[in-house]
């Protein structure tokens, strides 16, 4: 994303070696602006704002508990909690939604 380049250039990090073309730079997944001298011009993007959530969809849930597993155990494990349908995890992992 565009918006994940806009990173000040005292805060570049290198990403790449020295005299990376710009094609290559994308192409490892990394932005490229040479127009401020003297920082690096092949950079680290900001990291993806993402948010956890609880899917919706039953039949998609990975399981994250055991059998009989206590809703308070789930959570402290660190994983959604729903005690329905039957025949689906009930303690399952979120899923990872870029914002």
């Amino acid at each position: 994303a565009k918006c994940q380049c806009k990173v000040v250039a005292r805060e570049r990090t290198n990403c790449g070696y020295p005299g990376i073309s710009a094609a290559e730079c994308k192409k490892i997944g990394c932005c490229f602006n040479a127009s401020v001298p003297s920082v690096p011009w092949c950079y680290n993007p900001k990291p993806k704002k993402v948010k956890k959530m609880c899917p919706n969809d039953p039949y998609t849930r990975i399981n994250c508990g055991h059998p009989g597993i206590k809703p308070r155990e789930c959570t402290k494990k660190g994983c959604c909690f729903r005690a329905h349908p039957a025949g689906v995890p009930w303690c399952f992992y979120h899923r990872v939604m870029e914002e």
